[in-house]
């Protein structure tokens, strides 16, 4: 989850935070540049854990800050309900990706290069596959649990959890024109994204933490590479 976090601020500076990335207005949140090369590790294990073509996860992204908790909203528990976003926001986000429309207009600014083109564009199920190889490589037969988990962790925290939960059960710190909540003051699990309503309010910021009891590790990592000169944060 870290890892698409700062991969998702990274793709998403060029509009919004990187929420959704990953953003309200969809073109302003210039949040955070990564070096080339973590940049594109980043893009890579997207590729490898959940087989998600950027350029749709940056766009489902950018259109749910910009239509928020309205019926254009592509994940909002408040009109598909949450039951629904909890147990089937992968099946929400499969039918977002195919809106070329949202494409077009929120999609702008990611990946559009030779690699995407030819191979994390048109075989997103290879990605997938070569993770279940190094998964059995690695842990041998115990690997199909260990592959099994990571196909299951992104479909339901990510499209579920922080989807579903983050704008219906929580605490708010903020009042932005929606109903995020932060579901944990410490943002472990989920890579920081616990820490929603603080993400929707300040959605140019990289760091989701605003008050002192609050941690957000994606906030770690993102410091860490700023020390190591492979960060630059556009909005401090």
């Amino acid at each position: 989850m870290v890892g698409l976090r700062v991969g998702y601020v990274d793709h998403d500076t060029h509009d919004y935070r990187f929420r959704d990335d990953f953003s309200p207005p969809a073109s302003a949140h210039h949040a955070l540049a990564l070096h080339s090369i973590v940049s594109h590790c980043f893009r890579f294990w997207l590729w490898l854990t959940t087989g998600m073509v950027t350029k749709e996860w940056v766009a489902i992204h950018r259109k749910h800050h910009a239509k928020c908790e309205t019926v254009e909203d592509p994940h909002s528990p408040q009109f598909h309900g949450i039951r629904k976003v909890l147990f089937e926001g992968t099946k929400l986000y499969c039918i977002e990706a195919k809106n070329t429309a949202t494409l077009d207009k929120y999609g702008h600014g990611t990946p559009d290069d030779w690699i995407e083109h030819h191979l994390y564009s048109p075989h997103p199920a290879l990605g997938i596959g070569i993770m279940l190889a190094i998964d059995l490589v690695l842990f041998g037969p115990i690997g199909f649990i260990v592959w099994g988990v990571q196909m299951l962790w992104i479909p339901l925290f990510a499209a579920g959890v922080i989807n579903g939960v983050g704008h219906y059960y929580g605490y708010r710190n903020f009042a932005p024109n929606d109903t995020s909540t932060n579901i944990l003051p410490w943002g472990i699990l989920i890579g920081g994204e616990e820490l929603h309503n603080n993400h929707h309010a300040y959605v140019t910021s990289a760091k989701l933490s605003h008050k002192w009891w609050e941690f957000d590790i994606g906030w770690m990592y993102i410091r860490a590479l700023e020390m190591l000169g492979l960060a630059t944060r556009y909005v401090r």
